[in-house]
């Protein structure tokens, strides 16, 4: 417990651009998150007056972090299991534990465990040679089961010998049907430890080499029965697993219904439009949850909210600062969040959000203001 506050102390495990719009969440709940950062460049390091650091596979340094927070959480999935297990043997808050976090770190588990719930999951199976994949057939989308995101460790395969050197690495993979997709959609939900859920929207998330570049809230044109059938799966699943904090339920919508694609366990980049766009954002209700806290009002602030990832574009051209001036005077609406990285091109560096009446004006106007950020310019 803080003593200057009265309030209980929330570290976040993971220095990134997800810890530091918790902490701008926490300033307003009269916190200062406690973050563990590899580095003191990182994005939350920069802006957190509260910062220790070390490494999130040192067990040594998680217990150090630990025994001065009331809570623990996390901005990535990358903490062994079996640390967190440690953490929570010795009398430690870690939310999520590590018995729900398994899902969103290791994919085979994840299906396995989405199978036998009877959840809508893709045709998939285990596989480790060639003549399994064969068996499976072509074309699949053959995942790395642990360590993928932002489309790293998927392959959209057509041919056995486009992935022969990924057979042979010993790596575990799972094989999945391509499936016939009309559109990619998500759902946050938050849970709190004794059951409390709290669920958003539906939204569409539009992919753009494997990445995602644009949410658009909520997901137009989506029949009422079938959001409200998203939004149920996704409570199901929080419920299930034991989640304790924020799940993005990551979907694919096919002619013939839902499919689940991918779980995370926390704050997700297709909740980032929750900043300005929803009564409570995704970041607040992460701490909410964790703290067992009353959860906060999830409904929309406008009737359409467009949420543009900001990716870093060419060397040179104008400085970030001029960028912001043209952007500012050209969509003064727009609300702009950049997290504090070094530019290189493709990385996500920032977003933006665009709030109305009209989706089709909103995706404009957020359009030109990314397309400002990344290339110094108006778009043509």
């Amino acid at each position: 417990m803080d003593t200057r506050t009265g309030l209980p102390v929330v570290g976040m495990i993971g220095g990134g651009q997800l810890a530091r719009m918790t902490h701008q969440a926490a300033i307003a709940l009269g916190q200062s998150l406690r973050v563990l950062a590899n580095d003191v460049d990182e994005s939350a390091a920069l802006v957190a007056a509260d910062v220790q650091l070390g490494s999130h596979t040192d067990l040594a340094a998680l217990r150090t972090f630990a025994k001065s927070c009331d809570v623990v959480t996390f901005d990535h999935e990358h903490v062994p299991g079996e640390h967190i297990r440690a953490l929570a043997a010795e009398g430690h808050k870690v939310f999520p534990g590590a018995d729900a976090l398994r899902y969103a770190q290791d994919k085979h588990e994840m299906r396995r465990r989405l199978t036998a719930l009877g959840a809508p999951v893709p045709r998939w199976a285990p596989i480790s040679t060639a003549a399994e994949l064969v068996e499976f057939g072509l074309p699949a989308v053959v995942k790395t089961a642990r360590g993928g995101y932002d489309g790293r460790g998927v392959f959209v395969v057509n041919d056995v010998e486009e992935i022969i050197d990924l057979l042979a690495s010993g790596a575990e993979l799972i094989v999945e049907e391509k499936v016939e997709l009309r559109r990619e959609l998500a759902v946050q939900v938050a849970r709190s430890p004794y059951g409390q859920v709290a669920v958003y929207p539906v939204v569409e998330t539009v992919q753009r080499d494997g990445i995602c570049v644009e949410v658009l809230a909520p997901a137009p044109d989506l029949p009422e029965e079938v959001a409200i059938a998203a939004q149920q799966l996704a409570i199901r699943i929080a419920n299930e697993l034991g989640v304790v904090g924020l799940l993005a339920v990551e979907l694919f919508e096919t002619p013939t219904g839902l499919v689940v694609n991918e779980l995370a366990m926390r704050p997700h980049n297709s909740g980032h439009w929750t900043i300005e766009g929803a009564r409570t954002s995704q970041f607040e209700q992460h701490l909410r949850a964790v703290l067992d806290y009353p959860m906060g009002d999830t409904s929309l602030a406008a009737p359409a909210v467009v949420m543009v990832n900001v990716l870093g574009g060419p060397e040179g051209g104008l400085s970030v600062d001029e960028r912001l001036h043209h952007l500012m005077a050209a969509e003064p609406g727009v609300k702009v969040h950049l997290y504090g990285k070094q530019t290189r091109p493709g990385r996500k560096i920032g977003h933006v959000t665009a709030l109305g009446g009209d989706l089709a004006d909103c995706r404009r106007r957020a359009a030109r203001a990314a397309h400002w950020l990344t290339y110094g310019q108006a778009p043509a």
